[in-house]
């Protein structure tokens, strides 16, 4: 009989830590602006799955708004949502963008673009509190578009940058150790320029690819992640890279043309502790090679299908762009000629985009 009460006790338990759990996601959007190409019914279909969602490669307060618009009209919910100013060193500029539903999250205070005073970061990360309705608990997030460039090594100073930009989130929101840092970081998490934050900070995912290869149901890299503190009070209940191409029968061609290059990463969290495994990303929850699951998308073991799908070149115009280029999506289908490096496409006469920076 006592074991029958534990058992119960138990039970009930873990109802309740489930009962509080939040989900919160990060998404690169891809230009994210209100154009006809841009299917905003699909985003919201995959956004849904998350409570809280933060954007990265946000064009205009417009489109987030679009965006809480038509969640609102998916989910029969209110959503909100606030945006970063536009940032950017040159004429191209990103905005980020948080969007939440609002008898889940609401929002706290302190919502801010990093005074970054070294002037690394091309675009300065955008961060703000806000407060799980379902147990009290207060979180931040911060989120930040890590500059692509030209190889590895334009990207490792501001990874490098994010130490000091990690320990600016601790001073400014002190005492609220639920610190979560995520978004586009164009840049693996073993990569060694991790190395100064790895004594402060860890990656949720680990294991499989966000981005969408040339191959569909292939994965190129792991661009995309979460970092949580190593003593954080969050308790992981699962973190998963979404395979929203497979979740809405999309070609991957398709998706990168109407949704994303990226696929979304839904973290299922009690902000303020409970059941799961604090600051885990356990095997089975994360992504891995070969999964069939739509939250596993695989990682490729094909290296030409994804470099082809990263360099588009123009035929008519012999200009080539790179996946962060502004008209990386406007060449026509017609012109597209793809290459397996900027090399082979500098080697065929193409110059690159002077709106790519």
């Amino acid at each position: 009989m006592l074991r029958f009460f534990v058992s119960i006790l138990l039970a009930l338990s873990f109802l309740q830590n489930a009962c509080a759990d939040v989900t919160i996601g990060t998404w690169n959007l891809e230009h994210l602006s209100v154009r006809p190409n841009k299917d905003f019914q699909s985003i919201a279909k995959v956004a849904q799955k998350a409570d809280f969602l933060a954007v990265q490669e946000l064009m205009s307060e417009e489109a987030l708004q679009a965006l809480a618009k038509e969640l609102a009209k998916q989910t029969g919910k209110h959503w909100s949502a606030i945006a970063s100013h536009a940032v950017g060193r040159s004429s191209y500029k990103e905005m980020y963008g948080f969007v939440w539903r609002d008898d889940v999250v609401a929002y706290e205070d302190g919502a801010v673009t990093y005074l970054d005073r070294n002037d690394t970061f091309e675009r300065e990360p955008y961060s703000a509190r806000f407060r799980s309705l379902k147990d009290g608990s207060t979180f931040v997030v911060a989120t930040v578009h890590i500059l692509y460039g030209k190889s590895q090594s334009d990207r490792a100073s501001e990874i490098v940058a994010l130490s000091n930009y990690w320990n600016w989130l601790k001073e400014t929101y002190a005492g609220n150790p639920q610190i979560m840092l995520m978004g586009d970081f164009n840049t693996p998490p073993n990569a060694p320029a991790w190395n100064n934050l790895d004594a402060s900070a860890r990656p949720l995912v680990l294991e499989g690819a966000s981005t969408l290869s040339a191959t569909d149901g292939k994965f190129a890299n792991l661009y995309d992640n979460i970092f949580v503190s190593k003593n954080t009070a969050i308790r992981v209940n699962s973190v998963k890279v979404f395979d929203y191409p497979q979740f809405l029968g999309l070609t991957h061609a398709k998706g990168r043309d109407s949704v994303s290059d990226h696929a979304p990463i839904f973290l299922s969290a009690s902000l303020g502790g409970g059941s799961g495994s604090a600051g885990a990303s356990t095997a089975a929850a994360q992504a891995r090679p070969g999964a069939a699951n739509p939250m596993k998308p695989a990682a490729s073991t094909d290296a030409v299908a994804h470099l082809a799908s990263a360099i588009r070149g123009n035929r008519k115009t012999m200009v080539y762009h790179r996946p962060d280029c502004p008209s990386y999506n406007a060449v026509a289908e017609k012109n597209r000629v793809e290459f397996n490096s900027e090399a082979a496409a500098e080697a065929q006469h193409y110059r690159l985009a002077g709106n790519c920076h």
